[in-house]
């Protein structure tokens, strides 16, 4: 039998190793990264459950009549009580607080918006004397206790004739929503591209056309981010329509909920205060829900820069 050998290899040539791989074997701090992420995990979970359970509870306490609500608070409902929301709707007047809450959150929202991207536009897009003073004018509005605002407030509001209206309450909530409006959107501006305004003012757009044409729906992300925290803030706000509106025929969605628990005195109407939460809530958790991941987007692109 012939046998072939392998010839040997030219003069000057290195011959080729065969390459042997050696098995990764997790590090320390692979496996500290992996406890952490574990961890980190764990705590979001139990959060989760923490903020769910309330309200999974609210809403099926919401379908339940009182003598349940008091005897078994953790067994579901023997059958769906609509008449809850019903009662709660008319007999309550959840109708009224709603409507005008919706009013004043529309009007404010619609304004802080408005006034917060134009004043945010020019600190963050125009470089004149006393720029950073007014920007930091802002940033301690955050920081300023709206409690310490109310006895003049008030005062201020009466003088004017704003006592007790919508129109007023909305100004007061414009007021309020702005300071932080203009640092989160401020932040906003200076990341979005100056290229693109520089080219409009070249095709000969105003200021003016340029923002509302151009950098306006460029910072939708963030509008719609800040939007939906204005909103939050806005539609739970109760320490200012406690003072600055106590006609009984304007008050908002917190106002009557407070109103429907204290009426009740020992009776207490349960299954009706619960519909009203519910109703209360269900408006914020499908705003956020339908715009979270707008949320996200405009908290990251915020982000970075």
């Amino acid at each position: 039998m012939k046998t072939t050998d392998t010839p040997p290899p030219p003069a000057g040539t290195v011959e080729a190793r065969p390459v042997v791989k050696k098995l990764d074997t997790p590090s320390g701090k692979d496996r500290s990264g992996g406890v952490l992420n574990v961890f980190s995990h764990g705590v979001l979970v139990i959060w989760s459950v923490l903020v769910v359970l309330p309200l999974l509870w609210a809403v099926m306490t919401s379908f339940k009549d009182d003598k349940s609500i008091l005897t078994t608070p953790w067994a579901l409902p023997d059958r769906l009580h609509f008449e809850n929301w019903s009662r709660a709707w008319t007999q309550a007047h959840m109708s009224d607080y709603f409507l005008n809450t919706i009013l004043v959150v529309a009007g404010s929202l619609i304004g802080t918006l408005l006034l917060g991207s134009m004043a945010a536009y020019v600190l963050a897009r125009f470089e004149f004397p006393g720029n950073r003073f007014i920007y930091f004018l802002f940033v301690g509005g955050m920081s300023f206790p709206v409690i310490l605002a109310l006895v003049p407030l008030f005062y201020v509001m009466n003088n004017l004739g704003l006592l007790n209206t919508i129109h007023g309450l909305i100004l007061v909530y414009i007021a309020y929503s702005l300071p932080f409006t203009v640092f989160f959107l401020t932040s906003f501006f200076k990341t979005l591209p100056t290229s693109v305004a520089e080219a409009a003012i070249i095709d000969g757009a105003s200021h003016t056309r340029t923002f509302f044409q151009v950098m306006l729906p460029m910072a939708k992300p963030g509008l719609i981010s800040v939007g939906i925290f204005n909103f939050l803030g806005q539609w739970n706000q109760y320490l200012l329509p406690t003072v600055l509106n106590t006609d009984p025929d304007k008050k908002v969605l917190t106002q009557g909920l407070v109103q429907l628990a204290s009426s009740q005195g020992y009776k207490g109407d349960w299954s009706g205060l619960f519909a009203g939460l519910v109703m209360a809530m269900l408006p914020v958790l499908g705003a956020y829900i339908i715009f979270q991941r707008q949320v996200v987007a405009g908290l990251t692109a915020g982000a970075l820069k």
